[in-house]
């Protein structure tokens, strides 16, 4: 397929405006062709960034284009399954934001449908193409630490006051459980597949806050332990990767620098060296190989987010198949339904 795909997007907030909109026209291949949106101040912004798109206030307008081919669904999570669902019996192609949807039934509804209609359905997991977590990744497969038994990752942030935002709000699907938990879960599902057991804490810190802003979620595999940690009070960072095996321990500080760049209004093909760390940001390994006792640095894998959507381009065509499947996905939503579980019932929750 030699053509392009036009792109249909549903919403501009920080999602639609950062994660997706600069990507899509970023990727040859792909024309970023109409926007749903209704908040004048997004709808500025668009058409100063992106004069040639269409903006709809009619949400149907893109469900029911004949001219859009895919879709993305970036809006709350409550109406991922919705919209989803709508596109694909419209017979267009889709990608989900993050997290999927609210439940894993729903998922399994979409997985169906997906069949049924012959679409394509993918997931935004985009940060599997994070310049760290490409590092540790490259790591671990190069079996530098040996057997891996203890895997460590952490996504904080420091915010004390609460947000007038869907996100704060006690409706399914919020909580940071479901924003950036999704996100440690798909990392850790990439590295090491399904768990055995799953059990979590879920916690509300912040005064006046009703929905989840403190977790860890633990993941039992028969010889490696994983642990997920995510927190909105945590003001002193530190590191973002700790990793132990058999040979030796990667540690890792720093965030990926793209998000940052990308809230800063750049566009990938824009900048040189895209997505390359600094030095400072570089992990520390200490292992061992061949009987020599190694301490350093290993410079970071760079980081792209076009590889998402170069991936949803190459499998429309036919060239690839899907980096991030529907599957996974779900397994993402169910390991976090067990999270909760375990974190009210207070114990280990068998995968299933």
């Amino acid at each position: 397929m030699n053509q392009a795909v036009n792109v249909g997007l549903i919403g501009y907030g920080l999602g639609g405006r950062v994660f997706h909109a600069p990507i899509i026209v970023s990727v040859p291949g792909l024309n970023l062709y109409k926007v749903y949106e209704t908040r004048p101040e997004n709808i500025g912004h668009l058409l100063n960034k992106y004069k040639d798109v269409q903006v709809t206030a009619n949400v149907n307008e893109i469900l029911e284009d004949p001219n859009i081919q895919l879709v993305i669904v970036a809006t709350p999570n409550i109406v991922h399954f919705e919209l989803a669902k709508r596109a694909m019996e419209n017979g267009k192609h889709v990608v989900v934001e993050k997290p999927f949807t609210v439940t894993s039934t729903e998922a399994n509804q979409l997985i169906e449908i997906a069949k049924k209609t012959n679409k394509l359905l993918t997931v935004h997991h985009n940060r599997r193409w994070d310049s760290d977590f490409r590092t540790v990744e490259k790591v671990i497969k190069s079996n530098v630490l040996g057997d891996i038994v203890e895997y460590e990752a952490h996504y904080n942030r420091f915010r004390t006051e609460l947000k007038d935002s869907w996100k704060e709000k006690k409706t399914p699907g919020t909580g940071i459980q479901y924003d950036l938990g999704s996100h440690l879960i798909d990392q850790a599902q990439c590295l090491f597949g399904l768990p055995e057991e799953v059990f979590g804490t879920m916690e509300i810190q912040r005064q006046g806050a009703i929905t989840v802003d403190s977790f860890e979620i633990i993941l039992r595999y028969p010889h490696l332990k994983v642990t997920l940690k995510s927190g909105m009070l945590v003001r002193e960072a530190g590191p973002h990767f700790n990793i132990h095996g058999k040979k030796g321990s990667f540690v890792k500080y720093g965030m990926d620098i793209q998000e940052e760049e990308l809230i800063k209004g750049f566009l990938p093909n824009e900048v040189m060296d895209w997505g390359k760390e600094p030095e400072a940001l570089w992990g520390k390994i200490n292992t061992e190989a061949n009987g020599v006792h190694i301490i350093g640095k290993v410079e970071s894998e760079a980081g792209d987010y076009r590889e998402f959507y170069r991936n949803v381009y190459d499998a429309l065509s036919g060239e690839a198949a899907l980096a991030v499947t529907p599957e996974q996905a779900r397994n993402n939503i169910r390991i976090i339904e067990l999270a909760e579980q375990s974190s009210m019932e207070k114990r280990w929750i068998k995968y299933e």
